[in-house]
């Protein structure tokens, strides 16, 4: 996870500083508590700021948990820190949508319980319905010993339990945590790198639940649990397993030697896996074999090149599947600290399945309601040119399959962006990073802009999330210029979702 900014530590890198603290834990800036509290008017002036993602009023946020669609609405969780715009205090925020795209800010779902299993942080996990109640499967940790300890490389060994929380709220504001964990220690004989992140669904009438983890010095995999009342689980194999890279790094993660945040499920006519391993995350498409409940990848490739991690995806309304990832900073955490916040969503892209199991991206179509004006196009001899003002805009360039086209996205002081149609093998450039398209595909770029972030889907293919900060009193112009064959180039303003900067109801 890096680029030309800032090295900005993965998700595990997170919980394994803030265990080296130690008895520093319990002090205040363990928890991220910023000495002097940013100001609402800060916040809301602060020009890096985006005004349509979701990312709560203040504070650190990372990873989406549970997005469930429930009673005629979307709810999100989010891992978040009430205190603090840095990692710590992990808790799951709330927030609720009619239509994916304008949140209401509700509270607080679920905060660590002194003495408990998640005395040290509720970590990440999923939603699951069950009737007229909501499920909430996570990972729960607290300080432990060695020998039950399951994040090992930190300053203190912290051990990780699968646990349940419930809802019969039809707001899903009131929960009820089980107050013992439904898997408390991962499977005997395996030495694991990490247990974490359970992802739970029902086939056959049967729960089935997929959890992160890693075998040392073999490589990723996810644990398969089944269950038939969601409390009593039994551990029956991995469904999947990777293969080290034999270069040992501190964080498992870092090297293939764990994987996090598995997601696993059916989508038009196949089984998906998205797990995160390698500072990315990847998706495998393939077959589950109902006999030997076993899943086998038969299609990979990689979600987002850049800042995108953690993800979790949901049915709407309609059946779609939608998929959800934490964007998170590129700046050291003092720079995160006098901001007061960290982090956002990114925004709903739909998943689907090509014939031969290629994985499928767009951006959300109904977030076509947030176009605001149209932005001018201008075309002279060379390129076509456009400008979005004070980084807030979308845009979409359109080319033609056998004709070179090129896109250059820049602040005034750098190109963040550059991609290249390449007719002769048929595939994308971003960046150095090739995206090979399918028979029938057309280049194209679908690009977001929103403050300190630009959100890119490329060919429908993969997306490529870009951070950038400006030391501006306004946030940058962005300047796009698109030459060769063009089949059509559209752009609009977008309008925030909010009448503060503060994500939440705009007025009207």
């Amino acid at each position: 996870m890096k680029n030309r900014e800032v090295c900005t530590a993965t998700r595990r890198q997170f919980i394994v500083s803030a265990a080296a603290f130690g008895s520093l834990w319990n002090s205040p800036l363990a928890f991220g508590a910023d000495p002097a509290e940013v100001s609402r008017l800060a916040l809301a002036s602060d020009p890096q700021r985006p005004q349509f993602h979701l990312l709560p009023a203040r504070n650190w946020m990372n990873d989406p948990n549970g997005p469930v669609f429930f009673n005629g609405k979307y709810h999100m969780f989010f891992q978040y820190n009430p205190k603090g715009a840095v990692w710590g205090n992990m808790s799951w925020n709330h927030a609720v949508s009619t239509d994916m795209l304008h949140w209401t800010h509700l509270p607080v779902a679920l905060t660590p319980t002194p003495g408990s299993p998640d005395a040290y942080g509720v970590f990440s996990g999923t939603a699951i319905t069950v009737g007229k109640r909501v499920y909430m499967v996570y990972t729960a940790t607290r300080k432990s010993t060695p020998e039950l300890a399951t994040l090992k490389d930190g300053g203190k060994p912290i051990q990780e339990s699968q646990c349940i929380a419930w809802s019969d709220d039809p707001n899903l504001v009131h929960w009820t945590k089980n107050p013992s964990p439904i898997i408390p220690l991962p499977p005997k004989g395996l030495d694991i790198t990490g247990f974490r992140d359970p992802s739970p669904w029902k086939q056959d009438g049967v729960y089935y639940l997929a959890v992160g983890s890693g075998v040392a010095r073999k490589g990723g995999c996810v644990l398969l649990y089944r269950s038939h009342d969601l409390k009593q689980w039994e551990y029956l194999h991995p469904l999947t397993e990777g293969v080290w890279n034999g270069q040992h790094t501190a964080n498992p993660c870092d090297d293939g030697e764990m994987w996090e945040c598995p997601d696993f499920f059916e989508l038009d006519g196949g089984h998906v896996l998205i797990y995160s391993t390698l500072g990315k995350v990847i998706w495998q498409s393939g077959s589950f074999d109902t006999t030997t409940l076993k899943f086998t990848a038969k299609k990979t490739g990689v979600l987002d090149f850049d800042a995108f991690y953690a993800p979790k995806t949901q049915l709407d309304a309609t059946g779609r599947r939608i998929l959800w990832g934490w964007i998170p900073e590129r700046r050291p955490d003092a720079a995160m600290l006098k901001a007061g916040w960290s982090g956002m969503m990114s925004l709903p892209r739909t998943m689907r399945l090509d014939p031969d199991g290629t994985l499928r991206l767009e951006i959300l179509p109904q977030s076509s309601a947030l176009r605001g004006a149209p932005v001018a196009v201008a075309t002279d001899s060379a390129a076509k040119t456009l400008t979005l003002e004070k980084c807030n805009g979308e845009f979409t360039a359109q080319g033609r399959e056998g004709t070179r086209l090129q896109v250059s996205i820049s602040n005034g002081s750098e190109e963040l962006m550059k991609i290249e149609y390449l007719p002769q093998r048929h595939a994308m450039v971003a960046n150095a990073h090739e995206i090979q398209l399918q028979p029938g595909d057309s280049p194209s770029v679908h690009a977001f802009a929103d403050g300190s972030v630009l959100e890119v889907i490329l060919g429908q293919r993969v997306g490529y999330t870009r951070r950038f900060y400006s030391a501006q009193p306004t946030a940058p112009d962005l300047q796009v210029q698109v030459t060769g064959a063009v089949a059509g180039i559209r752009a609009w303003k977008i309008k925030t979702i909010s009448n503060n900067r503060l994500t939440t109801p705009a007025q009207t």
